[in-house]
């Protein structure tokens, strides 16, 4: 790639970056539905025409969020991962560097709650629209298992990394309400919860329980909707 290539790849990955920023400061200011890509191109100081050339609506924006967060989620888990490990203690690390990680957008993820929580709207996080950021964070999750020195049986392995990304989802939602300082709460939440989940876990992997485990997981299999499966 000639210079000149890429000085023009950093210029516009500059400008979108530009744009994203001033979307994601207007959605706090004025909030998303009174937010208009007019506006966020004028803050910006780009023509309509050129913000719509890096998103092709509000929602893309949003989606952009949810994947920049995710992968600032994935670097902050690197070393944690890295360390092996039983599952309790990977889980344990990758949910507080969650937190770490999204704490800087804990107004802004206030904000947009109210437009995601809306079963029809594509930015809920099970919608298809989500599903490409999901599908990755199910795999950080599926990375959190593999990697783990805990046992766990084979017809649990396959859906467990599904079912942490579903619990991790509601851990986010308890943060976004959260007003404790420091969300000390949600700390909270993730060391007592995780603590269960470890347990539930190996409980599932006793030969006895065998029949329960796999009538709960087909349960889970046949009452997933196609937003989450797809």
């Amino acid at each position: 790639m000639s210079a000149a290539v890429r000085a023009v790849s950093r210029k516009a990955e500059e400008t979108r970056s530009r744009i994203l920023e001033t979307a994601l400061a207007l959605f706090r200011e004025r909030g998303y539905e009174e937010t208009t890509m007019r506006a966020i191109a004028e803050a910006a100081g780009v023509a309509v025409g050129n913000a719509y050339y890096y998103f092709e609506s509000k929602e893309q924006l949003i989606q952009a969020f949810y994947g920049r967060t995710h992968v600032e989620h994935v670097a902050a888990c690197a070393a944690i991962l890295d360390r092996g490990g039983t599952l309790r203690d990977r889980l344990l690390g990758v949910m507080h560097a969650k937190l770490d990680t999204i704490e800087p957008y804990h107004r802004f993820a206030g904000v947009l709650f109210r437009t995601a929580a809306d079963p029809h709207s594509p930015l809920n996080p099970f919608s298809s629209d989500s599903a490409p950021v999901r599908e990755e964070s199910v795999a950080l999750f599926r990375t959190v298992v593999e990697g783990s020195t805990t046992r766990i049986p084979d017809d649990l392995r396959v859906e467990l990394p599904r079912l942490l990304w579903v619990y991790h989802m509601g851990v986010i939602l308890y943060w976004i309400h959260d007003e404790s300082k420091g969300r000390a709460r949600s700390r909270q939440l993730v060391d007592r919860s995780v603590d269960l989940v470890a347990r539930l876990i190996a409980l599932g992997g006793n030969p006895l329980l065998r029949p329960v485990r796999r009538s709960v997981l087909t349960l889970i299999t046949e009452t997933a909707g196609p937003s989450v499966t797809d």
